[in-house]
């Protein structure tokens, strides 16, 4: 029950409430309860009586005023007039508003709001509020990314918020992807305060790159706490990312681009662990080749990490003697997919020889064999040493890998008989695929363009294709846990699929690429953010039991907006599945079609408790 001390003198209005807050102003004085309601008390404009009405309002933030308004419920009279029928009205009436505000939060009682049709949107208006990322910030702030960034920051003398950028860069990079510019510009779609400048956003990006190697460690350890981190398997790949330059640095540089793209390029090395989620990246230049990544990456992740034995899982752009032996000497173990086509001629012969193979249904077929394999080591000293390391060699044949290749490599023949036929139209980049198919064909080393002495002597190369085709629907796959049955180590050897589409989600769904930044420090930042990103989305999914993809989360999510429809309500226009699921797994309500701030506001505080 709330108490308080009226004292009213007409010639001036005194108030005091214990347990109410107040404030009045030239016209009016308000008594708030605790609640949506308050005891509104007027004066009159008529100086000659003084005369004070009494009404009971309720409050609301007018988004184009930046200031507290309030909306009449109920007009209750003049105060003069209601001190006939009442001994003390005012304390009346606040027990009835007081009884309001709890039938109103028992029993969610009907809002009647009053809708001009007239009324119209002022220039450049934009009332759509994202609530999806409340799902992002709770396992956000369950990572406790806000306390590593906040605790790093007493160290530093900048005035910006760190915590509250990370945040805009990972949501948005999820929800809403576009430049750090565009970011900034759209952070209203956003409940949080984001307080600060675009230029404090590229300040604080060289703040990321200096704990950028401690955040991820934190990341990694907060995960093995919470999910306990499963790193018996340890998958490895390496993709780059385009800059729209002319100019190469040191980190920038022109190099074989996944996307055979003539720009300079930065290379990512990425570690995920069994689960399908981010461990660790690292960062090379452009044209650094993927096989030479590894050691370097591994090297970090040993040292730091603190895994214990692991399988090291990669596709046959990591398979080299140096990586094997280096994979081996550090006692772990490795499971890489091996080149069929890029064999000596005894592996050859062994692949196709149909002796050993049994057949599985539906044309698949699978063999292995334990094989003492010649390697080619590098010393310290620069020389190649020859290794032989017994492994377990595992073959398998997939009508639908032979059909897939037979259909892409479709494209590639198409292409080779028009460079054939019209090569002033190609160079060394466009011809990428189709160049092998043709005979006598030579670029010029500085441009890339075909040199015009050849046009002549262009032909298809016959033998090519038909050495090629054997091989179609062969898989090998090389490892040294030759425990493992065979079927065993292709199931582990699958499981590279989620790196390699983590990849493709964070070249589509986040539009990582192409990168405009051009400071290293910024460039690993933003990395940094890319990274932070994948883990959350990925936590979710695993969450999810990884019922729905990436896409159609993060759709989901970003279409769970509102709108201010008036004072302080929201209406929400989106509800699927997905939402619901999320909702479940992570206790929040994305089903209410009305939402009054405040309670949104109390769900978007309550995902940053732990």
């Amino acid at each position: 029950m709330i108490s308080g001390i009226f004292i009213l003198n007409f010639s001036q209005i005194i108030l005091v409430f214990y347990g109410v807050a107040w404030y009045n102003c030239k016209r009016c004085l308000i008594v708030k309860t605790v609640g949506v309601f308050k005891i509104y008390l007027k004066k009159s404009t008529n100086k000659k009586t003084g005369r004070t009405y009494l009404s009971i309002v309720s409050s609301y933030h007018d988004k184009k005023t930046k200031q507290s308004r309030t909306a009449t419920v109920r007009s209750i009279g003049y105060l003069d007039e209601l001190e006939k029928k009442y001994d003390d009205p005012i304390a009346f009436f606040t027990e009835e508003v007081r009884k309001m505000n709890e039938k109103h939060y028992e029993e969610r009682l009907p809002v009647n709001l009053k809708i001009s049709l007239d009324e119209s949107m002022e220039s450049n208006y934009d009332g759509l509020k994202n609530f999806g990322y409340a799902a992002l910030s709770k396992i956000y702030h369950e990572l406790k990314i806000d306390t590593f960034l906040k605790n790093r920051q007493r160290h530093s003398k900048e005035k910006y918020d760190a915590n509250a950028i990370m945040k805009l860069l990972v949501f948005s990079r999820l929800l809403y992807p576009g430049s750090k510019k565009k970011t900034f510009e759209n952070r209203d779609m956003f409940f949080e305060k984001f307080d600060f400048s675009l230029d404090d956003i590229y300040r604080c990006l060289s703040f990321f790159n200096k704990y950028s190697d401690d955040l991820q460690f934190w990341l990694h350890e907060r995960i093995k706490d919470q999910y306990g981190r499963n790193t018996d398997l340890v998958y490895y790949d390496v993709t780059n990312y385009y800059f729209e330059i002319d100019k190469q640095d040191e980190l920038r540089k022109k190099g074989v681009s996944k996307e055979h793209r003539p720009d300079p390029i930065v290379q990512m090395g990425l570690f995920m662990d069994t689960n399908g989620i981010p461990i660790t990246y690292k960062l090379f230049p452009g044209n650094a080749p993927d096989k030479t990544t590894l050691i370097p990456a591994l090297g970090k992740i040993q040292r730091e990490y603190s895994l214990g034995r692991i399988i090291i899982v990669a596709d046959r752009g990591i398979t080299t003697g140096d990586n094997i032996w280096y994979i081996l000497s550090a006692k772990n173990g490795y499971i890489l997919s091996y080149s069929v086509r890029s064999a000596d001629r005894e592996f050859k012969d062994y692949v196709l020889d149909e002796d050993g193979y049994i057949h599985k249904g539906d044309g698949f077929k699978i063999k292995s064999r334990l094989y003492p394999r010649e390697i080619k080591v590098t010393s310290v000293r620069g020389k190649k040493l020859k290794k032989t390391v017994d492994e377990k060699q595992v073959i398998f044949y997939s009508p639908k890998y032979a059909a897939k290749a037979k259909q892409e490599r479709a494209q590639a023949l198409v292409k080779a008989m028009d460079l054939i036929k019209n090569p002033a139209k190609y160079n060394k980049s466009t011809s990428f695929g189709a160049a092998k198919y043709v005979k006598n064909l030579t670029f010029d080393a500085k441009t890339g363009e075909i040199l015009e002495s050849v046009y002549q002597h262009l032909a298809f190369d016959e033998e090519k294709l038909r050495e090629e085709e054997k091989f179609d629907g062969y898989y090998a796959i090389v490892t040294s846990e030759y425990k493992e049955s065979p079927e065993k180590i292709i199931e582990m050897y699958r499981g590279l699929w989620k790196i390699e589409e983590s990849f493709k989600v964070t070249k589509s769904d986040f539009e990582s690429r192409p990168v405009y930044l051009s400071l290293k420090e910024h460039i690993d930042a933003h990395f940094l953010t890319c990274f932070i990103s994948l883990v959350i989305i990925r936590i979710l999914e695993y969450r999810l039991k990884w019922k729905y993809s990436v896409t159609e989360i993060l759709e989901s999510l970003s279409r769970a907006s509102c709108c201010n429809i008036k004072e302080n309500y929201y209406l929400f226009g989106f509800y699927n599945d997905v939402l619901k699921d999320i909702g479940n797994e992570l206790d929040i309500d994305f089903s209410k079609k009305y939402m009054k701030l405040g309670d949104i506001k109390k769900i978007l505080g309550g995902v940053k408790k732990r």
